[in-house]
């Protein structure tokens, strides 16, 4: 039997033990669970958990199989650049927690407010960089033609 349908069938059992749970839950209702203190909510949260780490697993298992089949220059090239915007997305951030609200009672850190800047700062230098792409790819087809 092959991987594929080893994992089909995983993911079938998974799925059906996910709403066979989920029906209990919604069987029971909100209020027995609350006063149940959440215990009809924890087998269900382990089926999360057990797919999480699986898919965690394949995920790990397919990428390094990828990486070591194909030329490992170039992925460690890109990784490398990928860092570099991380880095100077985290460098272009600042650690004001001027007007920000409170989370649990308490004040954002300078050191979250940075994290979180630099988290956008990425996102935003690495959405130009694809929308570049994407006009420089369409102008080459334009052009070649």
């Amino acid at each position: 039997m092959g991987l594929y349908k080893i994992l089909k069938i995983v993911a079938a059992i998974l799925g059906v033990l996910g709403m066979v749970l989920w029906f209990m839950i919604v069987y029971k209702g909100d209020e027995a669970i609350k006063a149940a203190g959440g215990e009809g909510v924890d087998p269900l949260m382990y089926v999360g958990y057990i797919v999480l780490a699986i898919v965690l697993l394949f995920v790990l298992v397919f990428v390094l199989k990828g990486i070591f089949e194909g030329n490992i220059k170039k992925t460690l090239l890109s990784v490398g650049v990928f860092l570099l915007v991380v880095i100077i997305s985290y460098v272009m951030a600042t650690d004001s927690i001027e007007g920000l609200p409170l989370v649990d009672d308490e004040p954002i850190t300078g050191s979250t407010s940075k994290w979180v800047g630099a988290g956008l700062y990425t996102f935003y230098l690495l959405a130009i960089a694809a929308i570049g792409a994407m006009v420089l790819s369409g102008v080459k087809k334009l052009t070649g033609k």
